[in-house]
């Protein structure tokens, strides 16, 4: 990024970055920049990581069809195909899913339960099972968050310095160092875009993130749902 080529004489300490030349602009950003790119590289990697996890979570299959799929073979009481299809689909809904069939069989043939205790029972084993199965989709949500804020303070840090930077300039005795200002002027301006850049693109991945967990969880508790309610009305 300080290579000579990049301003005007070749010059990167006192030179301007030549017009539309990306890297010099960037070079001039002062010490916060990188720090910025850094937060950049963070939310960059951690969306991905998030993505490849949230992906897995909702398994090989689509989830809606997955929890019709279910309701169905719980409609027609065939609850060991539904335990088998939850196999085939894998993932964070299909295990909770699984969780609750296989205590719909167990509270099946335990005779001391009436149905509000063995409704009570299921429902308790869904909760549970999703209370294990949540914190690994949420995971790393609270750094992108974080980021979301801090990219804004950070790159409003480096626009004061900037500004500082150009106030001095104009400061000096006789004719203002237009360079210096220039270049302050320069600095706090690629601060302020850089770090609303790392905010907008943390925002808004974490905004997808929140929307997907939030997608799945409904299909948690749809599922849920019609398992308790299968048992109740099948063993009144």
């Amino acid at each position: 990024m300080g290579h000579p080529s990049n301003f005007d004489g070749g010059d990167p300490e006192l030179g301007h970055p030549l017009p539309g030349n990306f890297f010099g602009m960037i070079y001039k950003g002062g010490v916060i920049v990188p720090m910025l790119f850094g937060m950049f590289l963070m939310v960059i990697v951690f969306s991905i990581e998030r993505f490849i996890v949230i992906s897995k979570a909702a398994g090989s299959g689509s989830v809606e069809h997955f929890v019709r799929k279910i309701q169905s073979l719980l409609s027609a009481g065939s609850i060991d195909t539904a335990i088998a299809e939850c196999d085939k689909q894998k993932g964070s809904v299909a295990n909770v899913i699984k969780s609750g069939l296989k205590k719909y069989k167990e509270v099946e043939t335990d005779q001391t339960m009436d149905i509000e205790q063995a409704s009570l029972a299921i429902q308790k084993d869904i909760e549970e099972a999703t209370s294990l199965e949540m914190p690994m989709l949420e995971q790393n949500l609270t750094i992108i968050a974080t980021l979301v804020s801090t990219g804004t303070l950070v790159g409003l840090l480096g626009t004061v310095t900037g500004m500082i930077k150009s106030f001095a300039a104009l400061a000096t005795a006789g004719a203002p160092d237009q360079a210096a200002l220039a270049n302050g002027i320069s600095e706090a301006l690629i601060n302020t875009a850089t770090g609303i850049s790392v905010s907008t693109v943390a925002i808004i991945m974490y905004n997808i993130f929140t929307s997907k967990i939030d997608k799945l969880t409904y299909s948690i508790d749809e599922a849920g749902f019609s398992i308790v309610q299968t048992y109740a009305s099948t063993h009144k």
